[in-house]
């Protein structure tokens, strides 16, 4: 998750070209094949629009695969009773222990669903990102309508930051990051990054295939000195690992109380990791937005052991059910990385 910020940041510590690369026809180009055999993703919006006609009656019915309404899956456990020297077979549904043991269960049902839901559909958060105390730069996080991956019910969770106009002239970024992850195992099956600002376009997706604990991710990228290069990586992942993008919004569903520690599988780049925070203190926290109740949180990311690179890595979060992220601190090598709220909206 570090690494997502220090990518934001990275824009802000490079000169570079005044704007950005035409390469429009290039990206036109870039072809994803393997991820689109391998995943099929219908949004919502798409879903409602799309309608069957029955021929037989002559209605119009939705597609019916299209199940939005989440289940609650059970367990189901032959007993046997003797009764009358006859052996009787009944079928007992018994709750799933919520995996992996590695998280905090605190405000779960017994498998993986929050029991109060941090999001809402329409919910758009703006944050302005400053480096070195000048703003530079919006970012949106935002919870657009459910998505069908796969046939089954997901999050649909938008990311976009922006330079601002006076910025681009400096080094231009406009960027896009969108993950969905399913309603009832939190899992995030696929996602997508769009890339484009004054040194390179790319475009890369991923698919998380929990069923044989692989990743698989495409990647295509044209600059200036390369040209157009590809990347391809397969890697053996750990169960419910959060993806790069999908880990700024799962740490919301975790109930958060001052000094709780909250740790989670990230899997990214070919390297499997934790992330972990501890909510520090309690904080009345003034914004653009407002004066919030928060949480603020330190965060790590732990690999073979031992703590990445960065040195101080801070979150605030709202202290009540929604946990909206209003605010993030990166320490960097020159200076320091701030992103704070400007403006919420809570969606329905």
């Amino acid at each position: 998750m570090i690494k997502f910020y220090v990518a934001i940041a990275f824009c802000f510590v490079t000169a570079s070209c005044s704007s950005f690369l035409k390469y429009n026809k290039i990206k036109s180009d870039f072809k994803t094949e393997e991820f689109d055999k391998k995943v099929k993703i219908i949004e919502t919006e798409e879903v409602e629009e799309t309608e069957e006609i029955d021929k037989n009656h002559k209605t119009i019915m939705p597609p019916a695969a299209v199940e939005l309404t989440p289940a609650v899956k059970k367990k189901s456990v032959a007993v046997k009773v003797i009764k009358n020297n006859i052996k009787i077979i009944k079928a007992v549904q018994t709750p799933l222990k919520r995996q992996p043991e590695l998280e905090d269960n605190e405000g779960f049902d017994n498998q993986r669903r929050p029991l109060i839901d941090p999001f809402k559909i329409g919910e758009k958060i703006t944050h302005e990102v400053s480096y070195l105390g000048a703003g530079a730069a919006t970012l949106t996080l935002a919870v657009k309508p459910y998505a069908l991956v796969n046939e089954k019910k997901n999050y649909n969770f938008f990311i976009d930051i922006k330079t601002y106009s006076f910025f681009s002239r400096v080094y231009a970024v406009d960027d896009q990051f969108q993950t969905y992850l399913d309603y009832e195992t939190l899992n995030p099956g696929a996602f997508k990054i769009d890339i484009k600002d004054s040194k390179q376009v790319k475009e890369a997706r991923a698919f998380f295939d929990y069923d044989n604990l692989k990743a698989n991710y495409w990647e295509h990228k044209y600059t200036e000195v390369n040209g157009h290069e590809e990347k391809k990586l397969n890697w053996t992942i750990l169960p419910y690992s959060q993806n790069l993008v999908s880990a700024i919004f799962y740490m919301r569903v975790f109930k958060w109380t001052l000094g709780k520690e909250c740790l989670f599988r990230v899997a990214d780049d070919e390297k499997n990791v934790i992330f972990k925070a501890k909510a520090l203190e309690k904080v009345i926290l003034k914004t653009e937005a407002g004066n919030f109740n928060a949480l603020k949180l330190r965060a790590e990311v732990v690999t073979r052991g031992n703590l990445s690179k960065a040195r101080d890595f801070f979150i605030w979060l709202s202290d009540d059910d929604r946990k909206y992220i209003l605010r993030i601190e990166v320490e960097l090598p020159v200076g320091s990385l701030v992103s704070e709220v400007v403006e919420i909206k809570a969606g329905l």
